[in-house]
């Protein structure tokens, strides 16, 4: 029996509706914000700010009006939000803290295993020193911490034992990041920044690979197994096609989705995902630039089947082998990705400078794309307190 099939244009319009990225906007609030964020499941957070932060620049797409005061308001004051970790630092609601609380089990036996391999004898005494620390003097930063203690060359990213003890005592769920200070993380103890309502018994794994597989879908529309277990970096695989196939014809169906080249694959969805599909309204016709970590393309792989861009951020990569730039931005017009661009905002001198743009194969720079462009770095410009725009001589490259 053949499987539903979802359109490629109609399985384009749909994640990006579920993303946020089209269909109307929620209210520009407080609580319009962490609905979104809820929408989501989570935002990155990323400490290179070339332009703005990941996580600014990904709330500042899908909300215009965003600033960064407001999700600071969430964090540190209603405590709505929480940090810790995905698959990488991210703002995650608090209302999900239970379901991260066997997380942290699971992380403390990953990390002490990594910690051995790294650290010299004795190192694991710092944590239970700093968390007295944490516990009996408040709220500090790392740099308050082991300001004479020399760096481990080699290790857990050089810190310094106090400062890998705090991440270690953050990851692990003892800690909690109350505040940031020049984006640097304030720890204190998780049940001083946790509300109460939220401390509650972790739930079984059954019930864990439950809530977890069952939002990835809500969250994805249509994924396979290794998508729904990469959605919050914490299932494998097999646990993922379990649990869908568990649930076939009640909760889950499969569907085929088409490629972005037409080929189809096979994939799991929520019963409605067919007709939601079909009815999710066209992206607008904006021209955009997303962060690097957006939701929209962290998983590369579905990025390249659905909308046939291959992507890659090369801050990793040697600068003698980067095709782009240190850190080059996607450009996505309406449903489809047309470009990338480098570019940083030279604060002091007020600019927004553009090093290079690169067109995907076969579209070309039209003067409606090049205008479409312009008000778009006119926006990011605004939100970022440039004053000016500042292109580099043959900054279109081929």
């Amino acid at each position: 029996m053949s499987l539903p099939l979802i359109p490629n244009a109609e399985a384009r319009r749909y994640w990006l509706k579920l993303q946020g990225l089209s269909g109307p906007r929620g209210r520009p609030t407080r609580s319009g914000l962490l609905a979104l964020i809820e929408r989501l499941g989570y935002v990155q957070v990323d400490s290179i700010n070339t332009v703005a932060r990941a996580h600014d620049l990904i709330l500042f797409q899908r909300h215009p009006a965003y600033r960064p005061r407001q999700l600071a308001h969430l964090l540190e004051r209603e405590r709505s939000l929480f940090e810790n970790w995905t698959h990488d630092a991210a703002v995650i609601p608090a209302s999900f803290y239970p379901y991260w609380r066997p997380r942290f089990a699971r992380a403390e036996i990953r990390l002490v295993e990594r910690w051995r391999k790294w650290r010299r004898d004795g190192f694991e005494a710092m944590f239970d020193q700093v968390l007295a620390q944490v516990r009996d003097g408040g709220p500090v930063l790392a740099r308050e911490l082991g300001a004479d203690e020399a760096k481990n060359a080699g290790g857990w990213w050089d810190w310094h034992p106090s400062k890998t003890a705090l991440e270690y005592l953050w990851r692990t769920g003892r800690l909690a990041v109350t505040r940031r200070e020049g984006f640097q993380k304030v720890y204190d103890l998780a049940e001083r920044v946790i509300p109460p309502e939220h401390l509650g018994e972790a739930p079984d794994r059954e019930a864990y690979v439950d809530w977890a597989c069952a939002g990835a879908l809500r969250r994805l529309g249509f994924a396979g197994p290794a998508e729904i277990a990469d959605f919050w970096g914490d299932l494998t695989a097999a646990e993922a096609a379990a649990w869908c196939k568990a649930r076939l014809d009640d909760r889950v169906v499969e569907v085929s989705v088409a490629s972005a080249e037409g080929k189809p694959w096979r994939a799991f969805a929520r019963p409605e995902a067919v007709e939601a599909a079909a009815g999710a309204p066209p992206a607008p016709r904006r021209l955009r630039v997303l962060s690097p970590f957006d939701p929209l393309i962290r998983n590369r792989t579905r990025t390249g089947r659905l909308f046939g861009f291959d992507y890659r951020i090369e801050v990793f990569v040697p600068e003698a082998r980067r095709r782009y730039g240190y850190y080059v931005f996607p450009l996505l017009q309406g449903e489809r990705f047309v470009g990338r661009i480098d570019m940083k905002h030279a604060s002091r001198e007020g600019r927004l400078e553009v090093s290079g743009i690169w067109l995907e194969p076969r579209l070309k720079a039209t003067p409606a794309r090049l205008r479409a462009l312009e008000a778009e770095l006119g926006r990011i410009a605004g939100f970022v307190g440039a004053e000016r725009i500042a292109y580099a001589d043959g900054y279109l490259r081929t």
